[in-house]
């Protein structure tokens, strides 16, 4: 959990981002039309980050023996049981 000035931070950012939308737009149409869409997308990127929280990073330990494959390699009944269905159900929605 973010401490307490991180979140009074975010939250002072969220309103004037909220409070300042057209303008904060105007600006990013003249920085588009200027340097380029990349040079917009950059900013827009800068205020995000400090706008929503940054993902945290999950490590998985698996045990045992495992074999990645795609959805479209899987039989029906494989499909089934990790969606935690019935292979009778894939088979009406297929």
């Amino acid at each position: 959990m973010p401490n307490k000035a991180t979140s009074n931070a975010r939250e002072a950012i969220a309103r004037f981002v909220d409070g300042n939308a057209d303008q904060l737009q105007e600006l990013l149409d003249e920085i588009r039309r200027v340097y380029g869409a990349k040079a917009a997308w950059d900013c827009i990127m800068d205020l995000v980050e400090y706008h929503i929280p940054k993902l945290q990073r999950a490590e998985v330990e698996i045990q045992g023996e495992m074999t990645l494959r795609h959805a479209n390699e899987l039989s029906d009944d494989e499909l089934a049981s990790i969606a935690g269905t019935g292979s009778q159900r894939v088979a009406e929605t297929a």
